[in-house]
């Protein structure tokens, strides 16, 4: 497990940014300057950068849409900039920041706990689960946004409020119309990877689990299914839908609501996985075909198509409570794309930290704020599984609870 420093240290030496409109930093023994003249050349770029309008901040649930107009102005442009360059490198970027951001919050609220590589109880954090682990894709987003930020305004946006922009950012770079998101988030200090079974939705579910998993946090059947059309970008590992295409049941191999001639497509691309095999080298397969960089309600149609890759996709169009609003999301991408903007702001105000009592403002995403001469626990990190491609399957299918 690399040391947050280390991530930055090698991020920045790296220096995918050079010549770009970011900034970079110098390493340099225990402290870490922005070099003058990339103070320079940041200042021109934000100079001419479009401003964000001063408005007055209005208040969302406790939060506040232009918290920052104030105290860092240039934040949410920043974090923009940041995510915009970041998917331009790498398209995956896009769903994996919104994918982080739902992990984030499903579980303990909108307070940044999944991005935590330690803390100060010692539990293994969220980070470490199966559910998430080597599947998170965007961190590295989040470290770049914070930086700039620090050097720019110190101690002042939180990495909870950071990962909610960037998740906006991020949805509006894959073709989403842009919606507002309200900031004032405080950072959580715990995270505890025991925490997601039996309380996370999983490729395994079905809509009756989904729909109570969802209810417990707030969010209606509606809700689950707008949220699932993050699925019209990205993929999922062959291990997350194996279920579906072998060994399905004692009288079928093949998921028989699968259309046979994308089943057979999709056995050609993923071969039958065995216990021992390594889930990270797992091929990655589009959720969607057609438009896999576009967030858009395509998704939606290949779900009527029996074109799906998840049991809890496949699931939304089999129910017949989930079906009417996945027809009606197929005959009108406007709809869906207002809806899951209006979604994804219900959940980035899930059981939000607001009071300085409840949270701080890290100053490095992947650990907790300490008072001098404070020292966390050493961590016992779990024994790597006798059998890693099983246990994923395990998770990913079954979320170690039975529906």
């Amino acid at each position: 497990m690399q040391t947050a420093h280390s991530v930055r240290r090698a991020l920045f030496s790296s220096s995918p940014y050079r010549g770009t409109p970011l900034m970079r930093f110098e390493a340099t023994g225990m402290s870490r300057r922005l070099s003058m003249a990339m103070l320079f050349v940041l200042s021109l770029v934000l100079a001419l950068a479009p401003r964000l309008a001063v408005v007055e901040a209005v208040v969302v649930d406790g939060l506040k849409v232009g918290y920052y107009n104030l105290s860092c102005p240039e934040a949410e442009q920043v974090i923009r900039d940041v995510v915009e360059a970041e998917v331009g490198m790498n398209r995956g970027i896009a769903p994996g920041l919104i994918r982080i951001f739902f992990h984030d919050c499903f579980i303990t609220g909108c307070d940044a706990s999944i991005l935590l590589d330690e803390t100060p109880a010692g539990d293994v954090p969220e980070k470490e689960s199966s559910a998430n682990g080597f599947t998170l894709v965007g961190l590295r987003t989040i470290d770049v946004a914070k930086t700039t930020l620090e050097a720019m305004c110190p101690r002042t946006v939180s990495c909870s409020d950071i990962l909610s922009f960037a998740a906006r950012d991020a949805a509006v770079a894959a073709g989403l119309p842009s919606y507002e998101v309200a900031g004032g988030r405080r950072d959580g200090v715990h995270s505890r990877m025991d925490d997601l079974p039996g309380n996370f939705p999983v490729p395994g579910h079905t809509v009756p689990r989904l729909t109570e998993l969802f209810g417990s946090r707030g969010l209606s059947q509606e809700d689950l299914v707008t949220l699932s059309g993050a699925h019209s970008i990205g993929g999922a590992h062959c291990f997350m839908f194996s279920n579906r295409i072998y060994g399905f049941s004692k009288t079928a191999d093949v998921d028989p609501s699968l259309d046979p001639a994308f089943a057979e497509r999709l056995r050609k691309l993923c071969p039958r996985p065995k216990p021992d095999d390594n889930p990270q080298q797992s091929r990655k397969v589009p959720f969607d075909e057609r438009t896999s960089e576009k967030l858009d309600n395509v998704y939606y149609k290949e779900l009527l198509e029996k074109r799906s890759l998840l049991t809890s996709d496949n699931t939304l169009a089999l129910n017949p409570k989930t079906r009417p609003i996945v027809e009606r999301y197929a005959k009108d991408d406007a709809l869906f794309q207002k809806k899951f903007g209006e979604a994804m702001q219900k959940v980035s105000k899930l059981d939000v930290l607001i009071r300085p009592d409840q949270g701080q403002i890290r100053r490095d995403c992947h650990v907790v704020n300490k008072a001098r001469g404070q020292h966390f626990p050493l961590i016992r990190w779990p024994r790597p599984p006798r059998h890693p491609m099983q246990q994923m399957i395990n998770w990913f299918i079954k979320g170690f609870q039975q529906d």
